[in-house]
This record gives C-alpha cells, sequence and structure tokens, in this order.
C-alpha cells in the first residue's frame, strides 16, 4: 500500500559505499546504478513498477546536467531480486564436509550493474551447495547393471561399508544387486560425500 503522502514514506538520498572506486563516466543521465544515488520509497508495493529520483553519487564526474533525475524500477530490495539478476559466490567442498547433512552454505551475492534496487548491492544468501568430484550417472548405473555383484558401484561411490558386504554376499544374492540398479537409475544412491554427479 502507498502512504496518503508518498514524500513521507521516502528516504534521505541513499549513497552507494564505493561509487567513486566504480566505472562512473559518462552522462550523468545514463550511470549504472552503483553510481547514483537515489530517494527510494521503501513503502511501495513489492515487483511494482515504481519512480525513484536519482542523481549522480558522491564523488562521481559525469558529462551534461548532474541534476535529479527519474528512473523506473522494480519495487524490490536487493536481496529480493530474482537469480538472474545478482550473481553468487560457489561453495567451496572444504566447506560442506565440516557441515553434516546436505550441503548449504552462505554466499555472498551481488546485484548485477544495471539492476537499481534498495538496500546493499552486496548481501548473503543461504544456498544449496551444489559440487562435485567428477562421479558420473552414467558410469555409477553401468558398474551396478555388469558388477554390481561385487560390489563395484558401491565401491566407486564411496560407500566402502556396504560395498564390502556385498562383495562377500554376492549381491545379496542378486536381489541387493537388483535394489542398487534401482536406487542408482532413479538417482537415489548418490556420492558418498554428498556431491553431485556429473550429468
Amino acid at each position: 500500500m502507498m502512504p496518503a503522502d508518498p514524500a513521507a514514506a521516502e528516504a534521505e538520498w541513499s549513497e552507494p559505499p564505493s561509487a567513486a572506486d566504480r566505472q562512473c563516466s559518462g552522462s550523468c543521465r545514463r550511470l549504472p546504478p552503483p553510481c547514483l544515488s537515489c530517494r527510494f520509497n521503501s513503502s511501495c508495493v513489492y515487483g511494482a513498477n515504481v519512480t525513484v529520483r536519482c542523481r549522480p553519487a558522491e564523488g562521481v564526474s559525469c558529462t551534461g546536467r548532474n541534476d535529479s533525475f527519474d528512473r523506473t524500477m522494480v519495487c524490490a530490495y536487493c536481496y529480493q531480486t530474482p537469480v538472474w539478476q545478482h550473481s553468487c559466490s560457489m561453495c567451496d567442498a572444504s566447506v560442506v564436509h565440516k557441515t553434516p547433512g546436505r550441503k548449504f552454505y552462505r554466499a555472498n551475492c551481488t546485484v548485477d550493474e544495471n539492476v537499481l534496487c534498495m538496500g546493499n548491492r552486496t548481501f548473503y544468501k543461504r544456498l544449496v551447495c551444489k559440487w562435485t568430484k567428477g562421479d558420473r550417472w552414467s558410469t555409477a548405473l553401468t558398474l551396478s547393471i555388469i558388477l554390481g555383484g561385487f560390489g563395484v558401484d558401491r565401491f566407486y561411490l564411496g560407500h566402502w561399508q556396504e560395498a564390502i558386504g556385498k562383495f562377500f554376499s554376492f549381491g545379496g544374492l542378486g536381489v541387493w544387486t537388483l535394489i542398487d540398479v534401482v536406487l542408482i537409475a532413479i538417482g537415489y544412491l548418490s556420492p558418498a560425500d554428498g556431491s553431485l554427479y556429473i550429468t
């Protein structure tokens, strides 16, 4: 909901933290968002197109008129931008090994240069770690079909204890082998270290 007096909800001019360090040159009215200082209406409706008043940030030298001007944006804080409008750091496999269970990590994300949004342009986001050590799903399935009775598929995926049991029981007399073929085929049985298959 918009307030009765839109100006009342507008904050002071926001200054980007490092506008002076960025490549801020050219026409003042065509500067990218990181080089601008804007007055955002924090009570705008999320996802709606709104018009904000902007001007070149402190320390930015540009050509043409450097007074304030209007820019159109989608009402959202930077951390609310869709995934295609920001880039995040990749996870480190060493961090994943320290955390039991499935594979979340704290990513450092930055909004793309051409996106105008409210709040900090750099933010943290909790993401699923998608990393691999090189195991292929097709290789695991082939090994399970051909040599599954000897536990080779389990050895390949790093499930050593089950692999030894499967080896000495001849694949559970075939039952365990059939079960593992199905589990690998549907993707339920994956590498023991939590990494993903190469597709």
